[in-house]
């Protein structure tokens, strides 16, 4: 059996990379330019999009699901059932959106009045979710053509299609959230219409590179297939409790931020400039997680299952390797990176303890990640689950404790970052040693 070189790695990691990029400078757009509007939009909308991304995480977590089945029917050779699989998810995810949409448009208000504290930032969340759940629709399908692609270890698009993104959600921003060159002046609305934009902008991508580029034939995509009752409980049974693993992952992430509000507006509106930096910092960990999933799925279909505990040890390699970089920069130079995020000098400064918080976690979370989305691709999408499950009732326990227990300074409250990324490194590490999942289970 041949092994995964680094590069074949890399070559399916750098443009997820890319992709993630773009997708980022969104989240650091909105942050820097409502950080220049005042402190409470630039906590209101990171509480807003946590909450609006709750909810995306069902989309997400299906769409796991339907990547790691194509990526086992493509190491299994079987392209024709490439395009069925797909066509299932289509139909599923039309149903799921315009549920989540629903949800979204008549449930916000009460949801949000319920959890936010402070008067000002939830009426400026309010003012954001307006706009932005109308992108819900667009951003579930979307997840569900990456997952296509990253199945399919084609993974260059995904870079175009958030590029796209981005250049659309930069200069919208900038003309909608200030009223620049004729356009109206929505401030914090304003944000949530240009992701929304963006969003938009890229299905129509995905859509038109599908159908010109994809050897619609060979995979057998668009055929109108017959639908296969069997073959849809059979992605949902993989899939569901991976989309319930992303929503209590998300759900409790937003609970972080809810206590981190409950403890003042100047810390949510140090965590939304963190965030962002986090993000930034944990681009390559969330690819070089995505290769780990599709290559160990892969590599099951492949029958190379004594493989793959070589091939995720290149691709932590390659993870912690990928993140230096830009954690060097954010040790040595801290003031400057979050002079990128607000021109308020004191809320900088206190947001340098929180900094170096989650370079810390970071590395903590490019082991967790690479081992943890492996076991996502054995296809024991319920072990995943529980792993999960085991490992967020200690982050909670951190965050409550830091926040509510001894209320201390914000940057204790990250740390629980760190808790996160060990234990579920740790937990998935001894399940890949010590479980029966070499099997073809899907």
């Amino acid at each position: 059996m041949t092994s995964i070189s680094n590069k074949t790695i890399w070559n399916i990691a750098y443009p997820i990379i890319f992709g993630n990029l773009a997708q980022t400078l969104i989240a650091l757009t909105d942050t820097a330019f409502l950080g220049r509007v005042s402190a409470i939009a630039l906590g209101a909308a990171m509480m807003a999009s946590i909450y609006y991304y709750v909810f995306s995480t069902l989309a997400w977590g299906f769409s796991i699901g339907v990547q790691i089945i194509i990526a086992r029917r493509l190491g299994e050779n079987k392209l024709e059932r490439i395009g069925v699989v797909f066509e299932h998810g289509l139909v599923f995810v039309l149903l799921l959106s315009t549920g989540l949409f629903l949800i979204q448009h008549f449930c916000t208000e009460y949801l949000l009045s319920r959890v936010i504290q402070s008067p000002n930032i939830y009426a400026a969340a309010m003012e954001y979710m307006n706009y932005r759940h109308y992108g819900i629709i667009f951003v579930c399908f979307n997840f569900l053509f990456r997952a296509l692609y990253i199945g399919l270890s084609n993974t260059k698009v995904i870079s175009f299609s958030t590029l796209l993104m981005a250049v659309v959600n930069i200069f919208l921003d900038y003309v909608l959230i200030f009223g620049k060159w004729g356009f109206p002046h929505m401030g914090v609305g304003g944000a949530a219409f240009a992701s929304v934009c963006a969003e938009i902008s890229a299905l129509i991508f995905f859509f038109l590179y599908t159908l010109a580029k994809l050897p619609l034939k060979k995979y057998a995509l668009f055929a109108f297939h017959k639908l296969e009752g069997w073959l849809i409980k059979a992605v949902l049974k993989l899939a569901f409790p991976t989309m319930l693993q992303k929503l209590l992952s998300f759900g409790t992430w937003f609970i972080f931020f809810v206590m981190v509000e409950r403890m003042g507006e100047e810390p949510i509106a140090i965590s939304g400039i963190v965030r962002s930096v986090y993000m930034l910092i944990m681009i390559p960990v969330f690819a070089f997680g995505a290769t780990a999933n599709t290559l160990t799925s892969r590599q099951i279909g492949a029958g190379q299952q004594q493989e793959v505990r070589s091939t995720l040890v290149k691709i932590l390699r390659l993870s912690l390797v990928s993140i230096l970089p830009v954690l060097t920069f954010c040790v040595l130079f801290p003031t400057l990176l979050l002079s990128v995020y607000t021109n308020d000098a004191l809320l900088a400064s206190a947001s340098v303890p929180s900094l170096y918080v989650i370079c810390i976690a970071a590395i903590a979370m490019s082991f967790g990640m690479t081992y943890f989305e492996a076991v996502s691709g054995t296809g024991n999408t319920i072990h995943a689950l529980w792993l999960e499950v085991i490992v967020l009732f200690a982050y909670s326990g951190s965050v409550w404790f830091f926040a509510k227990v001894i209320r201390s300074d914000v940057a204790w409250v990250w740390t629980s970052e760190i808790t996160y990324g060990a234990l579920i490194g740790v937990t998935s590490l001894l399940y890949l040693y010590f479980a029966g999942w070499h099997k073809k289970t899907i």
